[in-house]
């Protein structure tokens, strides 16, 4: 058991470093309103769509590809964002209502989830991971364009609307372009694919460090209802459900213990660079990706520690 907390900490431990760093650097001076705003709009139109492509294209998505895994993986996704949305209709004030529910099922699979499964069941949860990973791109993407879309200041929320939102997004954009190349195995030169790796490489840093530039004491009170309440969402509720019906699916050992941990995994960054781009509640989602990360070494260890003492993994 302590050898998997160690794990997840190794693992989550960098994230929550790289906010605080945004946080000092915004203390200091060192970077301002103006930076954030560039480099927030850098991420969302230039590193993430290449850090997505490169994702696809780079993946191996023909091994120990399992068509049942990635269709129950779908619709539990899918559901997840649902009930998010239908818990949110109730419990979040309407502005907000778009980020809640992506900070409840959008998770960090790309970072956490992956390297979770791939520390713990090798080069069959690399392998796995991956393929699972590169198929929920577009479904978080596509969905959270939605909410934010219906929800976000001065949309009209009509279906061409929201089609036109799905269709600009640059996240969209970089998914979308990169699925002919993955499905006719084209090869890049190698030249292009370590430019656009360094390009790619810019997110997540940038990303979380503007994340911490924006967190303020007064922004983390006033959200901090809401934020809670979609982080247990997307850490205890959501996670338990969606591992429960995978259990009543069919899946056992490495495959549930992977599900597990992509269920589990803390709201992404992406969260944030999303509902800045829309005029969104940005301070709303900082606070929720705090939140799950910090919590993700308790919630992802309990999960874990459960599983194996019932059996399942």
């Amino acid at each position: 058991m302590l050898a998997l907390v160690v794990q997840t900490l190794s693992v989550t431990a960098p994230v929550f470093a790289m906010l605080f760093i945004g946080v000092v650097l915004k203390r200091l001076g060192w970077i301002d309103t103006g930076f954030i705003n560039t480099a927030s709009a850098l991420v969302f139109k230039g590193t993430m769509p290449t850090l997505l492509f490169l994702s696809i294209v780079q993946a191996d998505l023909g091994s120990a590809l399992q068509p049942s895994l990635i269709v129950y993986f779908v619709l539990a996704n899918i559901a997840s964002f649902v009930l998010a949305w239908v818990w949110a209709l109730w419990r979040c004030p309407v502005a907000d209502r778009g980020v809640y529910v992506q900070g409840a099922f959008r998770g960090n699979n790309g970072i956490v989830g992956l390297a979770l499964a791939s520390s713990l069941y090798g080069d069959y949860g690399l392998s796995l991971g991956g393929g699972l990973a590169g198929v929920v791109i577009f479904i978080y993407n596509t969905l959270s364009v939605v909410v934010l879309a219906i929800y976000s200041p001065g949309s009209s929320a009509s279906v061409r609307s929201v089609c036109i939102s799905i269709l600009r997004n640059p996240l969209i954009i970089g998914v979308a372009s990169a699925i002919p190349f993955a499905y006719w195995q084209v090869e890049l030169p190698l030249w292009l694919l370590t430019s656009a790796g360094y390009f790619a490489q810019l997110t997540l840093p940038l990303a979380l460090i503007c994340i911490g530039g924006t967190l303020s004491l007064s922004a983390l009170h006033e959200s901090s209802g809401t934020a809670i309440s979609s982080s247990l969402m997307k850490m205890v509720w959501l996670p338990f459900l969606a591992t429960l019906g995978a259990w009543v699916w069919g899946f056992r050992g490495a495959e549930l213990g992977i599900l597990f941990l992509y269920f589990a995994s803390p709201t992404a960054a992406a969260s944030f660079v999303m509902a800045r781009a829309v005029g969104s509640n940005h301070q709303l989602a900082a606070t929720i990706i705090v939140i799950t990360t910090l919590s993700a070494a308790v919630t992802i260890n309990a999960g874990l520690l459960v599983l194996s003492r019932l059996g399942w993994i």
